[in-house]
């Protein structure tokens, strides 16, 4: 099963589509999941056309009228993945994230929140973080493949380049 992760997505605010590169590397997924800061509901209608989506919902969701559940657990290929945006300070903090995952009683904890990619195996749980394919914070523009056969895990994290700015966006920064 391959699965796309992405997080942090704040559109319309930072952005007013996803970039195509974020389409194009998420073309062969199964399922995406999002782990919150989607900021509108149409990134999952754009992201459906791709593959089924399962969202969290993040810190900027609620502020926007967002109603999705703060965590969900799903089982692919009799492992279990956690999905939580990781509203937890300091930011990816990786033992408040463990405590989370556990918490879940999950195998793999998908996070988002602090805009910056992470892979990293703690105590048998693997914690990850897609990072942000708009607005990364000291880090690459990215989402993740996850891939699970017979409970073999492969993560790639997958740079997606710049956003897509329009004219409109771009004469906002067009000097005199």
């Amino acid at each position: 099963m391959l699965i796309g992760l992405i997080s942090d997505t704040h559109i319309p605010d930072r952005a007013r589509i996803l970039p195509q590169n974020v389409i194009d590397a998420f073309s062969d997924v199964d399922l995406i999941l999002h782990a919150g800061d989607l900021t509108s509901p149409k990134v999952i209608d754009e992201l459906e056309e791709i593959a089924p989506v399962m969202a969290v919902q993040g810190n900027m969701d609620r502020a926007n009228g967002i109603n999705l559940p703060k965590a969900k657990v799903i089982e692919a290929e009799d492992l279990r993945i956690g999905l939580v945006h990781g509203e937890v300070y300091p930011r990816a903090d990786s033992q408040q994230l463990l405590y989370l995952a556990r918490e879940l009683n999950v195998d793999i904890l998908v996070s988002g929140h602090s805009h910056q990619p992470k892979i990293e195996q703690s105590e048998g749980i693997l914690l990850l973080n897609p990072g942000s394919p708009i607005v990364p914070r000291l880090a690459d523009r990215t989402v993740m493949l996850l891939e699970i056969n017979n409970r073999e895990v492969d993560v790639e994290l997958v740079k997606v380049g710049s956003p897509v700015c329009s004219a409109l966006d771009f004469d906002q920064y067009k000097r005199d």
